[in-house]
């Protein structure tokens, strides 16, 4: 069958852990809830927000049967090894512990060719019949995911997304100019872009910025896919000082410094991240701060 493609918001969920490094499950649940609650259109556990390179499988999975017994709303799942046989066999086992799709990443240090990197994602495309997106962030695996090589893919009726994190506007466009006639969408993976890459035709963000501020992130990719940019842009620029917070240290320390912050989240990483430094941390403050301050209009969007 064909599947829908996504649109909307996703947040990248972190993995919260106590001061063990185990994994806090019911920190993991409290979180989810609350961003469906502010009205997500789904959440992504267990991808790189999600420290997914330290977790086991087999935490892998409990942490996909944690999000999918608290929410309602589709959770895709990061899946996605160097080794296709391997992928498959994550992926399988995340939509038996209940992920309605697949968020996959490329294949990493190995840097595979076109050939090889299609044939990867065909392999869990033919095996496994729900959504599932491509994951296009060369800044993590070394190789980018080719526009032909995405073109091809978004004919298969099982693949449903485009994940552009690349910091390339003009590679997301082409994607999208050229797969606009199947069942497919192109959703931005990096903040900063999401409105931009809006503009140019994606149907929403797969987002870190949404975990800290959901409803603002809903109404600004709302907006912008009611063509209404005026509130788009205001609502990304009052985002825009957290967005670069968010990410002047490797994702997700800020993050979990934010939610510390917030929601008295614990800040523990698994090693070899560490913790946020003061004057990022500063930076974070400042930018909370602002956005807790503010009273213009973008910020009290209805949803």
């Amino acid at each position: 069958m064909t599947h829908d493609p996504y649109t909307g918001v996703y947040p990248a969920l972190p993995t919260p852990f106590h001061d063990d490094e185990s994994i806090d499950h019911a920190t993991l649940a409290d979180h989810a809830r609350r961003l469906e609650a502010a009205g997500v259109a789904g959440v992504v556990p267990v991808g790189t927000t999600g420290e997914s390179a330290t977790l086991t499988h087999d935490e892998h999975v409990a942490v996909v049967e944690t999000v999918a017994d608290a929410v309602s709303t589709p959770v895709v799942a990061g899946a996605g090894s160097n080794a296709t046989h391997e992928a498959l066999d994550l992926a399988q086992r995340s939509v038996d512990a209940g992920a309605d799709g697949l968020l996959l990443i490329s294949p990493y240090y190995n840097r595979p060719e076109p050939a090889g990197m299609e044939h990867h994602f065909r392999t869990i495309a033919d095996a496994l019949d729900v959504p599932q997106v491509v994951y296009n962030v060369p800044s993590r695996t070394g190789r980018n995911v080719a526009v032909e090589t995405a073109v091809s893919l978004a004919a298969h009726p099982n693949v449903v997304g485009y994940k552009a994190a690349s910091g390339d506007v003009g590679r997301a466009s082409e994607v999208i100019e050229r797969t606009r006639d199947e069942a497919f969408t192109v959703l931005s993976g990096e903040d900063g872009l999401n409105l931009p890459l809006c503009s140019v035709g994606a149907m929403g963000c797969i987002s870190v910025t949404a975990n800290v501020e959901p409803e603002r992130v809903v109404a600004m990719v709302e907006a912008a896919l009611d063509d209404d940019y005026a509130t788009a842009r205001a609502i990304h620029q009052d985002l825009a000082p957290l967005s670069r917070a968010l990410f002047t240290e490797t994702n997700p320390i800020p993050l979990k410094a934010a939610l510390a912050m917030r929601e008295d989240s614990p800040e523990t990483m698994r090693s070899p991240l560490s913790r946020l430094s003061e004057q990022s941390r500063d930076q974070l403050r400042e930018a909370l701060a602002a956005l807790d301050s503010d009273t213009t209009p973008a910020a009290e969007v209805d949803l």
